[in-house]
């Protein structure tokens, strides 16, 4: 609408706040979907068993009531958490027809998406820790890894996780949203959604890329730091055997540490500009699917001690049965 006072020509237009989002997620792959939906259901019912597995064997089993077993079942927990925040979702939109999210769920997606993301990176970076002092200080371990030393890490992997969560959605949702809706990605993430404000986002892109950089960078180059001094002391293991026991402790963690980060930084360690929606979803699918498959499947149950586990805790069951 345009109206005239004296020699000025005001331009007013009409705005519609935006109250819900359209996902379009995997919508342009057409009949493709329902194979979609049957491999994203069968890996997240993989996914909440081996966590659940994991997280009940390590509950139940005195043996592996040690340090590293503790922040590998809080990993377990807050993977199960933050696969549940993103797939049902993504599930049921696959079937669906509308797949709109109100502006509220979507604020609350991003905010637990990335908290338990962010936490879980930091959960990596103190496993790191956890594996440094076992190797380098094995004399001091149970100093430096009491359980209330480990009890205030992972307080601490939480908090920091979730403040960052708060901070990085308040900058993203404090933004106007007018007109477009369509968030070309399978759940709420920052890049689709920040990109459909209708305004200057430098400013809130900057303060998002350096919270990035806290949550991604510093933990792993704490992780970087804590392995080299880990293949130092390993190296000086006299026995191949010694040597090769010490490092079959950490390849597992190295492994989720790579693909979590690798992915992680792909995405979040760049501007918002260079968003390629198809690249960037199958990236976002391989660290919101494999990742938390990756923790029980390789992590774990590869793992002896776990397998041992495993196999005590049905036999009790199995015997409490038969009595």
């Amino acid at each position: 609408m345009t109206t005239v006072l004296g020699s000025e020509v005001i331009l007013t237009e009409n705005l519609t706040t935006v109250t819900e989002f359209l996902l379009l997620g995997f919508s342009s792959l057409g009949e493709i979907q329902l194979a979609l939906f049957v491999a994203f259901l069968f890996l997240y019912l993989v996914i909440l068993s081996g966590n659940i597995t994991i997280i009940s064997v390590i509950h139940l089993d005195k043996s592996l009531h040690t340090p590293m077993y503790f922040f590998l079942g809080i990993l377990s927990t807050s993977e199960t958490f933050y696969t549940f925040v993103i797939l049902p979702k993504m599930l049921i939109n696959l079937l669906s027809v509308a797949r709109t999210i109100s502006f509220t769920c979507c604020a609350l997606q991003m905010f637990f998406f990335l908290g338990f993301a962010i936490t879980n990176c930091l959960l990596l970076g103190v496993m790191g820790y956890d594996r440094y002092a076992a190797i380098c200080h094995p004399l001091h371990y149970p100093i430096l890894m009491g359980w209330q030393v480990c009890g205030k890490l992972a307080a601490a992997c939480a908090i920091g996780g979730f403040l960052a969560s708060l901070t990085v959605v308040n900058l993203v949702f404090s933004l106007p949203f007018c007109g477009a809706n369509k968030v070309n990605h399978y759940f709420c993430d920052i890049s689709p959604v920040i990109r459909l404000a209708c305004t200057n986002t430098d400013v809130n892109e900057f303060v998002i890329f350096i919270c990035g950089v806290l949550a991604l960078v510093v933990p792993f180059l704490f992780i970087c730091v804590s392995y080299i001094c880990i293949l130092r002391t390993i190296l000086k293991i006299p026995s191949a055997e010694g040597r090769r026991k010490a490092f079959s402790t950490c390849a597992a963690h190295l492994t989720v540490v790579i693909v979590h980060y690798g992915c992680a930084s792909f995405i979040y360690l760049r501007p918002t500009a260079n968003y390629v929606s198809n690249k960037d979803r199958l990236v976002t699918v391989t660290y919101t699917i494999v990742t938390p498959l990756l923790n029980p499947m390789v992590y774990s149950l590869r793992n002896k001690d776990v397998q041992l586990a495993i196999r005590k805790v049905l036999h009790k069951k199995g015997s409490l049965k038969l009595n």
